[in-house]
């Protein structure tokens, strides 16, 4: 009896592997590694949206702050 299944190879720490030929076992282990690979992928998305709007609005505090100690400085005091 053959396998007629057409091979789905893996590299492991630089050698390949069927998937075919793996166990229950080993294919739900290379499922979890596959999921975990695809989440830390996301996350280090996730992380760069976040670090880009945590700069984003660094950038607009530090303009904020500028604009403020200008209109703060002696001269450009409105009198009441």
């Amino acid at each position: 009896m053959g396998n007629n299944k057409e091979p789905q190879i893996v590299n492991v720490d630089g050698t390949e592997y069927d998937v075919n030929n793996f166990t229950d076992q080993q294919r739900l282990l290379l499922d979890h590694c596959v999921d975990l690979e695809r989440k830390l992928a996301s996350c280090r998305f996730q992380l760069d949206q976040l670090n880009v709007g945590k700069d984003a609005f660094l950038t607009l505090l530090k303009q904020s702050l500028k604009t403020e100690s200008k209109e703060a400085q002696p001269g450009n005091m409105e009198v009441l």
